[in-house]
């Protein structure tokens, strides 16, 4: 049984960091790429960085290049995402999600396993 589980979320105000974490389990996570999405009130979800499976490849959404940074520790089936510089439109709730292959992709129908989500609120 494939599982996610995301932590780090919180209050922050703009101009500051986070770190989001999100354990895996239930497969061999180095074969399948991890993935960021985040969903504002009201919004779509959206996508916001993913890593392949080896961690030598990130893919990241325009608005959070250079202040998000996607990482991973095959060792721990963990993979991360480093927030800095955070504005109020990053307020979100950020899903962990497993891909249904190698490499990172920017489609949420890539991915077929999801946490439950942490929420980010970041004050003006």
């Amino acid at each position: 049984q494939v599982q996610l589980v995301e932590s780090g979320g919180g209050l922050v105000q703009a101009g500051g960091s986070l770190r989001l974490s999100c354990a895996a389990s239930g497969r061999t996570f180095s074969l399948y790429a991890l993935g960021w999405f985040r969903q504002a009130p009201g919004k779509e979800r959206e996508f916001v960085a993913a890593i392949n499976g080896r961690g030598s490849s990130t893919l990241y959404a325009d608005p959070v290049k250079g202040r998000f940074t996607i990482s991973r520790d095959s060792a721990k089936n963990t993979v991360y995402l480093q927030l800095n510089s955070l504005k109020a439109e990053d307020t979100a709730v950020y899903y962990c999600a497993s891909g249904i292959g190698y490499f990172g992709s920017a489609s949420s129908r890539d991915y077929d396993y999801w946490g439950q989500g942490t929420q980010v609120t970041v004050s003006s």
